[in-house]
């Protein structure tokens, strides 16, 4: 009977499916108050959406972040980066290799930091799918999840006010 149930045992276990989340939101609320600045700081909305989104992001381990090197997607991350001590990667949207960076964060809890024009197309890169369009350039609450695990590629769309 022992050597039947250590047998069981043995055949039903299932090792844990390994998966790397990918967590995307546009920079928080910026300075519209001169159009020629091409790198606004946030603005006070911003700066409360940014600890807002360091408090949503408090319990989820991300082990990496990446940014754009812009003022106010940097903003974005520092409550994030302060609280946890990861120093963001600078990335350039149009210089991403998809395969190539799901590779490199393999295992991994990313929250990835971008624009309006460039989130979506970052999360249909990683899905390998045209799903998502242009972000509306004054919603600022979007949250894209993308879990790429072994057995296949899950997403979805989340609205954080």
């Amino acid at each position: 009977m022992k050597i039947i149930l250590t047998l069981f045992l043995t055949l039903s276990y299932i090792p844990s499916e390994q998966c790397s989340t990918f967590y995307l939101i546009r920079h928080a609320e910026k300075v519209r108050t001169d159009k020629s600045d091409k790198d606004p700081k946030l603005n006070e909305y911003g700066m409360l959406r940014a600890i807002k989104w360091q408090e949503y992001f408090s319990e989820k381990n991300i082990s990496k972040i990446y940014s754009t090197n812009y003022k106010r997607t940097l903003e974005t991350v520092k409550p994030i980066q302060e609280s946890s001590d990861i120093i963001p990667i600078i990335y350039s949207p149009s210089d991403i290799d998809y395969k190539n960076f799901i590779m490199s964060n393999k295992i991994e809890v990313v929250l990835i930091v971008g624009h309006s024009n460039t989130i979506p197309d970052f999360v249909n890169g990683l899905i390998g799918e045209n799903v998502y369009s242009q972000i509306d350039d004054l919603n600022n609450s979007n949250l894209y999840v993308v879990n790429i695990c072994e057995s296949g590629i899950s997403h979805k769309l989340l609205k954080i006010d």
